[in-house]
């Protein structure tokens, strides 16, 4: 079977759309104008028989006439435009008729005269009573009990002249009409997809190494206009993700090379010339340092991918942040004092819930207060608030150390970024622990702020949403 493809499917759909708004057009004027122009007949018809009636109702004692018209014998014609009048009794008989109604009476049946007795008004269309269709009116002249009936015909030929006239123009109109239309929505059709083929080509030539190129906008603010904006929008941040790709699998490659270069420098320097127990024991100990640094920089490593990948996301669970704070903080407590560095925790009397799993709240609680730990000199503090804004759990952690440069503010959760301080090798680290932690924070829903205090230091913000849970606390 072949598949139409979709500007033939467009075109289909267009042309069917058209035919069938025009076939429900002309069939409505069609029946319009059928019903005016018989409305019309039926008018004039019937005034002419309440002319009749009128009459016959001012000359009671007279003999019925009919006025204007003379009897005859001559067979009918409609040659002309004249009207047929015919008058009857209450059983039927003709008592007067039209001279061009010759000698031929117009049909006055039983039915018909019961429904004159009940004082209906009748009209009727006789195909084959004379050489033409004709439409007839009955109407009874107002009496009891019934004396009169008023019957009055005329031809129906001019009405359906007009109205095959009619059809003839609005089929020719149709056709005309829908010809034109079908060559402006093709050429309407043509002129859309030339603009999106030429897109299509454009796109096609970007590649991999040109994420930079973008596609000529038309200058048009129209659908084609925001098509390409879309595009190029989308290009952008393809191309700021390619190179947060690259520059991340550069800083990875580097982070690794380090260690292990180091690793290998050790190990071929302690290799070179036999050594004592002491120095072998000295050269494991730094290789285990590496080792360390190793492994922790492939765990962070992969939770990242973890969750980029959208893994590690419980969305039913919840969680506790003060009890996950206060145990962080009892974790921490003995590398704050050996850092002169005081712990504090400020929470409510009721705990705070927040849609998140208890390892990733972990996760982000140990990462902020370990790098506010280290940032905080000697002497200084740092405090954990937890409290509810709104629907969000917001956790708060601050420090009262040197505070975040402005330099470094915008790129502070970059992946591998490190401050002027870290990169001095005043603070141990591979710069993963706050884009690690931004990543959990807004895979889970939430947000992350960091800003400087007015008072010195640096507070780091994470709202998460709020469940309303009376889950029981931590022992």
């Amino acid at each position: 079977m072949m598949t139409l493809n979709f500007r033939r499917r467009l075109a289909l759909v267009q042309t069917a759309v058209i035919v069938s708004v025009l076939a429900v057009a002309a069939i409505a004027g069609y029946l319009s104008l059928s019903d005016a122009v018989n409305e019309q007949l039926d008018g004039a018809l019937l005034a002419l028989a309440e002319t009749e009636s009128s009459m016959l109702r001012a000359a009671p004692g007279q003999q019925p006439k009919v006025h204007d018209a003379e009897q005859g014998s001559a067979p009918p014609s409609l040659a002309r435009l004249d009207r047929w009048v015919q008058i009857v009794d209450a059983q039927g008989k003709v008592l007067a008729r039209s001279a061009n109604l010759g000698a031929a009476n117009l049909p006055a049946t039983p039915a018909l005269m019961a429904r004159m007795a009940a004082g209906d008004t009748v009209f009727q269309t006789l195909d084959h009573f004379a050489e033409e269709p004709v439409r007839i009116v009955s109407l009874p002249v107002p009496g009891k009990p019934l004396r009169y009936t008023v019957q009055v015909a005329g031809s129906l030929d001019d009405v359906r002249h007009v109205i095959a006239s009619a059809s003839r123009m609005f089929l020719g109109m149709a056709l005309v009409l829908l010809v034109a239309l079908i060559v402006a929505s093709a050429s309407i059709t043509r002129w859309v997809f030339r603009a999106i083929d030429d897109i299509v080509r454009q796109a096609q030539r970007i590649g991999e190494a040109d994420l930079d190129k973008r596609l000529p906008h038309p200058g048009t603010r129209d659908e084609i206009g925001r098509l390409v904006d879309t595009l190029n929008d989308m290009l952008g941040r393809i191309d700021q993700s390619f190179q947060m790709q690259r520059r991340f699998t550069s800083d990875a490659s580097h982070e690794l090379r380090s260690p292990l270069s180091r690793l290998r420098a050790e190990i071929e320097i302690t290799l070179r010339r036999p050594r004592d127990t002491t120095e072998y024991v000295d050269t494991l100990r730094s290789c285990m340092e590496e080792v360390e640094r190793l492994t922790l920089l492939v765990e962070e490593l992969l939770a990242l991918a973890r969750y980029d990948a959208g893994q590690d996301r419980d969305g039913a669970a919840c969680t506790a942040l003060d009890d996950i704070a206060a145990a962080a903080i009892e974790r921490a407590r003995a590398t704050a004092q050996k850092r002169g560095v005081g712990l504090s925790l400020q929470a409510g009397a009721e705990p705070v819930f927040a849609a998140i799993g208890d390892g990733a709240a972990t996760l982000i609680v140990v990462n902020l207060l370990e790098n506010a730990i280290k940032f905080t000199p000697a002497g200084g503090a740092v405090g954990i608030d937890i409290r509810r804004d709104g629907d969000c759990a917001c956790l708060r952690i601050t420090d009262s150390g040197p505070g975040i440069s402005v330099d470094d503010l915008p790129h502070l959760f970059e992946r591998f970024y490190r401050g002027a301080s870290a990169r001095s090798g005043a603070v141990a680290g591979v710069g993963l622990g706050l884009a690690l932690t931004q990543a959990i924070v807004q895979g889970h829903g939430g947000r992350i702020e960091a800003a400087n205090l007015p008072a010195g230091g640096a507070a780091f913000t994470v709202y998460l949403p709020c469940v309303a849970a009376t889950a029981p606390r931590m022992p």
